[in-house]
């Protein structure tokens, strides 16, 4: 019993060593598919997108440069409000083992400023796209209702319109377009620390898993659609060198989730191959090392079949495929071995628990620690009730019965003259 037990631990570790194999393919295939094909879905979908709020400036009188050209200072005009309106479109793409968390934008947003001096002034407002991989469909710029003729500056880094604007009255200014990003959408109140006032940002979703990226702003309200969330950042006065945003939830994607399955099998076959063991000592069943070879490589072929159908299929059609596979090798082998009731009944539950269900709980992100605990804590409180009268002394030294009370299997008759001593 001793060296079969040691023979089943050799082929446990085989065993583990073949799936932290493959969980490291299956991830480094995962990582090769985002390096080639993250750049090219941003190309195809656009970036994520920072959209920082706009700059006015002051033309302040012209001064004479060394050269003897004319130079007008910018100083720096705040921004008396905000009032911006953000809708977001959740519209997932996936290539290859990944799925990307795209979505469609509009965007429209109106600012004031006010011209403080006592005479009219010429005030320019830049305005900055959130990303420069995108595209801006229906874009318009205005400045006090008008729609400006908008030139890139170099040097701002962003589209800027210019406007002559009389003492005391306040500049408006709209902008809105249409575009496409991934993963999140941010808005920036300025470089580094900023002064917002008169705030107002309401960004509207279609999913309802929202979540806010770090080092941004929790919304001051959320009112739930029938679609997804009305989220409003609302402020009168604030300071803050954070921004604001929402992060766009993410799907399950194929190739992460299988190379964790496959690194938490160990798991699955060690329940597996612990309560196989303690039901054929109850059963009195004899299973060689060499069957518990062939149950490990069928539980192998379910990380095998998993990791590359994902490929192919959908997550969870792939995942039935493999487990139906696996538990159908198992039970028609041990049917033949031992005989229908032990393969269908012990050995077919025990492997939808351990290895259907553990590795189901790799989808519940957040609930596998605690759902592998409730079944280890199940498994073992059966286990120690099944076999507390369980003689482990006679097991371990080749004797029956294993459990008292049970007849030990009859030993053929003595022939005559044969195990007599003189």
């Amino acid at each position: 019993m001793v060296k079969r037990l040691i023979a089943i631990i050799l082929i446990f570790g085989a065993t583990s060593v073949g799936w932290l194999a493959l969980g490291a393919l299956t991830e480094s295939r995962t990582r090769s598919s985002y390096t080639e094909l993250g750049g090219a879905v941003g190309e195809l979908w656009g970036m994520p997108h920072c959209q920082a709020a706009p700059e006015v400036f002051a033309l302040a009188p012209a001064t004479a440069a060394g050269d003897g050209k004319a130079l007008s200072e910018r100083v720096p005009v705040p921004l008396t409000s905000t009032d911006a309106a953000v809708r977001l479109d959740l519209d997932y793409r996936r290539k290859g083992l990944l799925w990307f968390s795209t979505y469609n934008v509009s965007f429209f947003g109106t600012w004031t400023a006010v011209n403080t001096a006592p005479e009219p002034r010429k005030m320019v407002a830049v305005f900055r796209f959130p990303s420069s991989e995108a595209l801006y469909d229906g874009f318009s710029l205005t400045l006090n209702g008008v729609e400006v003729p908008a030139r890139y500056s170099p040097e701002e880094g962003g589209l800027e319109g210019e406007v002559t604007v009389d003492p005391g009255a306040t500049l408006v200014l709209t902008a809105a377009y249409r575009s496409r990003g991934l993963d999140r959408w941010t808005y920036r109140l300025g470089p580094e620390v900023a002064q917002v006032r008169d705030f107002t940002l309401v960004v509207e979703t279609d999913f309802k898993d929202v979540d806010f990226p770090a080092r941004t702003l929790s919304p001051t309200s959320k009112e739930e659609t029938p679609t997804g969330w009305r989220l409003t950042w609302r402020h009168e006065n604030l300071i803050s060198g954070f921004e604001v945003g929402v992060e766009v939830p993410h799907r399950l994607n194929p190739g992460p989730l299988a190379a964790k399955v496959s690194f938490f099998a160990p798991v699955c076959l060690l329940f597996f191959f612990f309560v196989i063991f303690v039901l054929s000592v109850l059963r009195n069943v004899n299973l060689h090392p060499m069957h518990y070879f062939f149950l490990a490589a069928a539980f192998f072929s379910f990380h095998l079949l998993f990791a590359y159908l994902v490929d192919h299929i959908d997550l969870h059609l792939a995942f039935a495929i493999a487990a139906a596979t696996s538990v159908a090798l198992v039970v028609s082998y041990l049917r033949v071995v031992v005989g229908p009731r032990f393969a269908f009944v012990e050995a077919g539950l025990a492997q939808l628990v351990y290895l259907v269900l553990f590795s189901y709980t790799q989808f519940l992100e957040g609930f596998t620690g605690l759902a592998v605990t409730v079944a280890s804590v199940l498994t073992l409180f059966v286990l120690m009730q099944a076999t507390a009268r369980v003689d482990w002394e006679k097991v371990f030294a080749g004797q029956g019965p294993a459990v008292p009370g049970r007849p030990s299997p009859e030993k053929p008759p003595v022939e005559p003259g044969k195990g007599l001593t003189a």
